[in-house]
C-alpha cells in the first residue's frame, strides 16, 4: 500500500528529497506520489510539515 498526499499539501517540497526511490514529483502545483514506485518506507510522511502524507 503506497502513501498518498492530501489536499493539505502546501507544495513546500520537503518530502521529495527524502524519498529514496524518487517517487514524489510536482504536478499542478502540488506534490504527488507515484504509487507504483512507492516502497512504503514512510520517510515522506515523517518529513511533511503540513501532515499531508498518509498511508493510502
Amino acid at each position: 500500500m503506497a502513501y498518498k498526499i492530501s489536499d493539505q499539501c502546501v507544495n513546500c517540497g520537503a518530502c521529495e528529497p527524502d524519498c529514496p526511490v524518487s517517487a514524489i514529483s510536482e504536478q499542478d502545483g502540488a506534490r504527488v506520489i507515484d504509487a507504483d514506485a512507492c516502497i512504503d518506507c514512510g520517510s515522506c510522511a515523517a518529513s511533511c510539515p503540513a501532515d499531508a502524507i498518509s498511508e493510502a
